[in-house]
C-alpha cells in the first residue's frame, strides 16, 4: 500500500559566502537567478492589487483622433467654395431632405451646426463659403481648436482651380497649427458627369492637390478623396468612412464583426446608424457599393414600416413602458440571389446590425444566428457602456 506524505525541504539559502582575499573577510552574494526571482516575488503582490482607478483602453485607428475636444464628442466641419453643395449634403444626410428639393435651399450665411445622435454624438458644422476663416481677423483656435476632421467639398461640375488653391492653403495652415485634424475631400456632384470625364476629373484634382503639397514639403499629409453625389448612396458611403476614422473603438468593432461573420457564415455585416444610414463599422472583408445600396434600401423599408407598426422600447430605467418586444428584428429573402437573404437586428434605439447571409447560412440556422448575434450585442454594449 502506497502512502503519500508532504516532504518539507531544507531551508534554501539564496546567498553564497565568498572569501575576499584582499580584505581577508567574507561577504555574501546572491545568484543572478535568485535575484531575478526575488524581484519577481516583490512585484507579485502589485499584480494582485487592483488599479486605483479604471484605465481607459487605448485604441489605434490608423490616425490618432484629435484629443483636444473638451466634451469628448467628435466634431466635423464642412468647408468649400460657395454653391459647392455643403448645405445640400447636410440636409440630405442629417435632415432626410429629398435631393430634388435641395435646389431651393438658401445660401449659408452663418455657421450652422448639425448633430448626429448615435452611439457617439457627433457635431457637424457647416461654414459659409464666402468667408476666409484663415484670415488673421478670425481666431483660429476658436474655429478649429476642437475639430477632428474637415470635409472640403469641391464642385466637380464647376471650375475647381480656385477651390484647390483654397484647399491647399487650408491644409498647410492646419498642418502648421492643428496637425491632428484629418482632411477629407469630397469631389461632389459627379452624377452629372460621364464615367470617363468623372474619372479624369477625380484624378486631376488628386494630382493637383498632392503636387502642391509635395512642393510645400508635405508628402504624407492626412488627406483622403471621395467621389460623392446626393442622388445616390455615395455620399452616405463617404460619410461613413470619414466618421469611422473618429471612432477609437473601431478595431474592436471590426474584430467582433469578423468573428460574427466567421461563426455564422455571413457574407457581410454592417453596424448602421438607423436615422442617417451611416455605418459606423463593418467587417474587414472587401466592401462594394452594391452591398451598401442593398442595406440602405432595406433600412428605408424597415424605418417606414416601423413608423406604422411601431413598438414601445424600454424606458431609460430599463422597464417597459407597455407590453411588447424589446428589440426589432427583420428577415428578408432575395429571390434574385438564390438562397441569400438579409438579416436585421436592432441593437439599441440608435444602431442596427444588418447582415448579408450567404448560401452556407440558410434560414434553418436562424436559432444559432440569433444566439451569436445576442452574444455580439452583449459585447458591443460593453464596448459602449451606458448606451
Amino acid at each position: 500500500m502506497t502512502s503519500s506524505y508532504l516532504s518539507i525541504p531544507a531551508p534554501y539559502q539564496p546567498f553564497e559566502m565568498m572569501n575576499d582575499p584582499g580584505t581577508h573577510s567574507c561577504r555574501y552574494t546572491m545568484k543572478a537567478s535568485d535575484l531575478t526571482m526575488m524581484r519577481y516575488l516583490q512585484d507579485l503582490h502589485q499584480a494582485e492589487t487592483p488599479a486605483p482607478a479604471p484605465q481607459t483602453p487605448k485604441y489605434h485607428t490608423g490616425r490618432l483622433p484629435n484629443s483636444r475636444a473638451k466634451d469628448g464628442k467628435p466634431s466635423l466641419m464642412l468647408m468649400g467654395q460657395k454653391r459647392s453643395g455643403k448645405s445640400s449634403i447636410s440636409s440630405v444626410v442629417f435632415h432626410k431632405l429629398p435631393p430634388s428639393e435641395t435646389l431651393y435651399l438658401d445660401t449659408t450665411t452663418h455657421i450652422t451646426k448639425y448633430s448626429l445622435h448615435s452611439i457617439l454624438d457627433f457635431a457637424i458644422y457647416d461654414l459659409p463659403g464666402h468667408i476666409n476663416y484663415l484670415d488673421d481677423t478670425y481666431d483660429g483656435e476658436a474655429t478649429f481648436g476642437e475639430i477632428d476632421a474637415i470635409i472640403w467639398v469641391i464642385d466637380a461640375q464647376d471650375e475647381y482651380l480656385d477651390a484647390i488653391d483654397a484647399l491647399n492653403d487650408t491644409i498647410l495652415t492646419l498642418q502648421t497649427r492643428f496637425p491632428t485634424i484629418n482632411v477629407e475631400v469630397f469631389v461632389h456632384k459627379v452624377d452629372g458627369l460621364s464615367d470617363d470625364y468623372k474619372s479624369d476629373t477625380f484624378r486631376d484634382i488628386i494630382q493637383r492637390v498632392q503636387d502642391e503639397l509635395s512642393d510645400a514639403g508635405y508628402n504624407n499629409a492626412p488627406v483622403s478623396f471621395y467621389q460623392t453625389s446626393i442622388f445616390d448612396d455615395s455620399i452616405f458611403e463617404a460619410f461613413s468612412k470619414v466618421i469611422q476614422k473618429l471612432i477609437p473603438q473601431l478595431p474592436t468593432l471590426e474584430t467582433l464583426l469578423n468573428n460574427l461573420c466567421s461563426k455564422c457564415q455571413m457574407e457581410k455585416a454592417y453596424l448602421f446608424d438607423m436615422q442617417s444610414k451611416i455605418y459606423i463599422a463593418t467587417d474587414t472583408s472587401p466592401t462594394d457599393i452594391s452591398s451598401y445600396e442593398i442595406c440602405s434600401g432595406y433600412i428605408d423599408m424597415v424605418v417606414d414600416i416601423s413608423e406604422i407598426f411601431g413598438w414601445d422600447r424600454p424606458a431609460d430605467s430599463g422597464e417597459m413602458v407597455d407590453q411588447g418586444i424589446q428589440e426589432g428584428e427583420s428577415l428578408v429573402t432575395m429571390g434574385r440571389r438564390g438562397n441569400s437573404y438579409l438579416y436585421l437586428r436592432e441593437i439599441n434605439k440608435y444602431l442596427a446590425l444588418i447582415c448579408l447571409m450567404g448560401e452556407e447560412s440558410s434560414a434553418d440556422k436562424k436559432v444559432l444566428i440569433d444566439y451569436n448575434v445576442s452574444r455580439f450585442k452583449e459585447a458591443l454594449l460593453k464596448v459602449f457602456p451606458g448606451k
